[in-house]
C-alpha cells in the first residue's frame, strides 16, 4: 500500500515514473503535457499544464500529494501549501538527480524494490553508452540549441548526456545555469565561433526546421551545417528528467555520434 493514494503530478516525468514503478493507481491527474506513456493521458485527467495552471482544477481531483518540479512552478505549490495541501517539489537538474528523483519517488508510494530495479537498468544503459564512446577517438564538438527565438543552449542534463555519449558540450558554461534565460545565446556568431561538428535541436514542443536553422547569416561555415550533421531530437524524449532523457534522449544521441563517427572514418 503506498504511502499515497491520489497523487497530482505537475510535470510529466513524476507520471512517467510512476507509471514505470507499477503504481500509476496512485495517480489522481496528470500533466497536459504528459506523453509516456501515452495511455496516461486517456486514463488520467489532465490538472495543468506547466508553468501555469489552475488551483481549483488540482485541488477537484483531491490529492493526498502534489509533485512539482522546479522554480517555475513554485508560485502554484506555495498556494497549494497555503490551501493545505502536501507538495513534494523536485529540482533534478543532473543524471544522478533524475535517479535520485526516481528512488525518492519509489519510497513514497512504498515501491522501492522497482526503483532500485528502474535505477539499475538507467545505469546499465548510461554504462552501455560510456562502453561505445571509450572506442571512438574523437569527441565531436556539439551544439544542443533547445529553442531558437532568442538562442537557447541546452540544460544541464542533456549538456551531460551529451558527454555520457562521447561528445563535448559546445557552451559548457552555459549549460551548468538552471534558467532559461541564463542560458540564452545573445550573437548567433558565438554557435559559428564554436564550429559545433553536430547540432542537436529541441524546439520545447515545436517541430525543428534544419533548413530555417542552416539558413541563418553566417551558419553555413559550421562544419555540422556544411556536412548536413543537424537533428532533431523531440522535447518529451530529452527535456524532461526522467527516465526518458536516459532511455531515448541517451540513446539516440549516442547514435547520432555513431553515424558522425562512421561520416568521419569515409572521409580520412
Amino acid at each position: 500500500m503506498s504511502h499515497y493514494q491520489r497523487i497530482a503530478c505537475l510535470s510529466t516525468e513524476a507520471v512517467e515514473t510512476l507509471y514505470a514503478l507499477g503504481a500509476e493507481d496512485t495517480i489522481a491527474g496528470i500533466s497536459g503535457f504528459t506523453v509516456r506513456p501515452p495511455r496516461a493521458r486517456e486514463e488520467k485527467t489532465k490538472i495543468s499544464g506547466f508553468s501555469s495552471t489552475n488551483l481549483e482544477r488540482i485541488l477537484a481531483v483531491k490529492p493526498d500529494l502534489v509533485i512539482g518540479f522546479c522554480d517555475m512552478q513554485a508560485d502554484i505549490c506555495r498556494d497549494l501549501v497555503k490551501a493545505g495541501i502536501e507538495v513534494h517539489q523536485f529540482n533534478q537538474r543532473t543524471v544522478d538527480g533524475i535517479l535520485r528523483m526516481i528512488a525518492v519517488l519509489a519510497a513514497l508510494v512504498q515501491r522501492e524494490e522497482a526503483g532500485n530495479a528502474l535505477i539499475a537498468s538507467l545505469r546499465a544503459d548510461i554504462a552501455a553508452a560510456r562502453t561505445r564512446a571509450a572506442a571512438w577517438t574523437r569527441k565531436p564538438v556539439i551544439y544542443f540549441e533547445e529553442w531558437n527565438d532568442p538562442l537557447m543552449s541546452g540544460i544541464g542534463w542533456a549538456a551531460e548526456l551529451i558527454g555520457i555519449a562521447g561528445g563535448t558540450d559546445a557552451f559548457p558554461e552555459l549549460s551548468a545555469h538552471p534558467g532559461a534565460k541564463e542560458r540564452i545565446i545573445a550573437d548567433p556568431h558565438d554557435v559559428v565561433a564554436r564550429a559545433p561538428d553536430i547540432i542537436l535541436a529541441s524546439w520545447c514542443g515545436k517541430k525543428f526546421q534544419p533548413a530555417q536553422l542552416a539558413a541563418r547569416p553566417g551558419w553555413d561555415t559550421i562544419p555540422a551545417v556544411r556536412n548536413d550533421m543537424l537533428f532533431e531530437i523531440k522535447s518529451p524524449d530529452i527535456l524532461s528528467p526522467g527516465p526518458a532523457a536516459i532511455t531515448e534522449g541517451l540513446r539516440q544521441i549516442s547514435d547520432i555520434i555513431a553515424q558522425w563517427q562512421n561520416w568521419q572514418e569515409r572521409e580520412t
